[in-house]
C-alpha cells in the first residue's frame, strides 16, 4: 500500500524549501537575499524601465542560480576551471543549464557578438565629419582609469579586480563584460549590474556635473552643420581603425573588429541581410543568453560581500569622474576654437550610445531651444565606444597575461 507520508516527506526533503530552513545558518539565508535582491532588479527593470533589455535577464537568471537544488549553475565548478583544474569538457558534462550558457561569457563570445550588432546600428559618419571628436571619447575614459587606481588603493581588490571595476566608467555593458571575464569572473554579477544601472540613469547623473562645469553661456552655443561624409570613408573607415588598434593594441582585436565588422555590414550596401540579422536576430537571440548567463553568476557567497558595496561606490564615481573627463575635453576645445564647440558634447564621449548623446542635446536645449547637438554629440559618443574598447584592451594587455 502507498504510504502517502513517506512520500510527502520525501518530496519536502528534496524540495529546495527544505534545502534552505535545513542549512539557513550555512548560506541558506544569502539565496533567500539574492531572491529578493533578484526580484527587486525585476522591479527596476519592468516598472521602472532600466535598461529592461538586459536587466531582465540579468535579474531572472540570479534567481534561477540563487533556487536551492535547481543545479542551473555550479560556481565550484568554475572555481576548479579558474584554477586549472578542470576545461569545458568537464563543465559542458556536469554542469547544469546556467553553466553552458555562462561559457558563451567567459570565452567572450557574448560580447563580441554584442558588439557586431553594435556596429551595425552605429553611425560613424559625425565622427568622420569631425574627427576631432575622437580626442573627446578619449577624454571621457578618466574615470576608467582614476577608478582602477581607487579601487587599488582601497586595498580592497587586486590590480585584477580593480581594471575590472575601472571600465564601468566606460559606459559599456559589453566591454565591462567582457574585461571581467577574463580578469575577475567572481565580480562580473556586481560590475554588470552598475555597470547596467549607471547606463539607465544617465539622464540623472550627467546633467548636473554638465550644469556645474560649463557656464549657461557656453550651454547656448549653437554649432555649424557638419560636412557630408562619403559612402566610401565610411567603408574604408572600419577597416583601417581595426588594422591601427589591433595592431597597437592586439587584445582588443575581438572588441574592435566585431565592432568594425558589424559597421561595415552596415556601410557596404551589398550585405543588407547580414546587417538586419546583426542588428535584429542576432543581437535578440546573444542578450538573452549574455543577460542570463551573468545573472546567474550572482550566487549569495560571491554577491553578498562588502566589496560588491564599494563596487557599485567606485562605479559612479567611475561614471561621474568619465563624464567630467568629456567635459573637461569640451572645454579645452571651446578654447582652443574661440568658443565654436560647445562644451556639452564632451558628456557624450562616454560609451552610452546614444542615451548620452541625446543628454548633450537635451542640455542645450534647456538653455537655447533652438540648439540642437545631437549629431554633433554623436562623434564623441561613438569614439566612446572605440575608446572604451581600446582601454580595455589596455588593460588586458598590462594584467591579462
Amino acid at each position: 500500500m502507498v504510504n502517502v507520508g513517506e512520500i510527502l516527506l520525501n518530496l519536502w526533503n528534496n524540495s529546495g524549501f527544505a534545502a534552505i530552513s535545513a542549512g539557513f545558518l550555512d548560506g541558506g539565508w544569502q539565496n533567500l537575499v539574492m531572491l529578493a535582491i533578484s526580484c527587486v532588479l525585476l522591479y527596476l527593470a519592468i516598472v521602472k524601465k532600466f535598461e529592461p533589455l538586459l536587466l531582465t535577464g540579468i535579474a531572472f537568471g540570479c534567481l534561477l542560480t540563487n533556487l536551492p537544488g535547481a543545479g542551473l549553475y555550479h560556481q565550484e565548478l568554475w572555481d576548479q576551471f579558474m584554477a586549472h583544474e578542470i576545461g569545458y569538457g568537464t563543465v559542458l558534462l556536469e554542469g547544469g543549464l546556467l553553466d553552458i550558457f555562462y561559457i558563451g561569457v567567459k570565452t567572450s563570445l557574448y560580447p563580441c557578438l554584442i558588439f557586431m550588432g553594435v556596429g551595425a546600428m552605429t553611425d560613424f559618419g559625425p565622427l568622420l565629419s569631425n574627427p576631432k571628436s575622437l580626442l573627446l571619447g578619449a577624454a571621457a575614459q578618466l574615470g576608467v582609469f582614476v577608478a582602477f587606481f581607487a579601487a587599488r588603493a582601497s586595498g580592497f581588490f587586486t590590480a585584477l579586480e580593480a581594471a575590472a571595476i575601472g571600465i564601468i566608467g566606460g559606459a559599456d555593458g559589453p566591454t565591462a563584460i567582457f574585461l571581467t571575464s577574463q580578469l575577475a569572473p567572481h565580480l562580473l554579477g556586481a560590475i554588470a549590474v552598475a555597470a547596467y544601472s549607471y547606463m539607465a540613469l544617465i539622464p540623472l547623473i550627467q546633467p548636473p556635473i554638465m550644469n556645474w562645469m560649463t557656464t549657461p553661456e557656453q550651454r547656448k552655443i549653437k554649432m555649424v552643420q557638419t560636412r557630408t561624409v562619403s559612402k566610401t570613408e565610411k567603408i574604408i573607415f572600419p577597416i583601417v581603425v581595426t588594422l591601427f588598434v589591433a595592431l597597437l593594441l592586439p587584445d582588443t582585436a575581438p572588441l574592435i573588429g566585431c565592432l568594425m565588422l558589424g559597421n561595415l555590414f552596415k556601410e557596404t550596401g551589398v550585405t543588407d541581410r547580414l546587417s538586419d540579422t546583426v542588428q535584429n536576430a542576432l543581437m535578440n537571440i546573444v542578450t538573452i543568453l549574455l543577460s542570463t548567463a551573468v545573472g546567474a553568476t550572482m550566487v549569495g557567497s560571491n554577491f553578498l560581500t562588502a566589496q560588491t558595496l564599494l563596487i557599485v561606490i567606485l562605479g559612479v564615481i567611475a561614471f561621474g569622474l568619465s563624464t567630467v573627463g568629456g567635459l573637461l575635453g569640451g572645454l579645452v576645445m571651446w578654447k582652443l576654437t574661440g568658443g565654436k564647440v560647445n562644451p556639452l558634447i564632451g558628456s557624450a564621449g562616454v560609451s552610452a550610445v546614444p542615451m548620452a548623446a541625446r543628454v548633450s542635446n537635451t542640455v542645450g536645449q534647456k538653455n537655447n531651444p533652438s540648439n540642437f547637438l545631437l549629431m554633433h554629440a554623436m562623434g564623441p559618443n561613438v569614439a566612446g565606444v572605440i575608446g572604451s574598447a581600446i582601454a580595455a584592451g589596455f588593460l588586458l594587455s598590462i594584467f591579462g597575461g
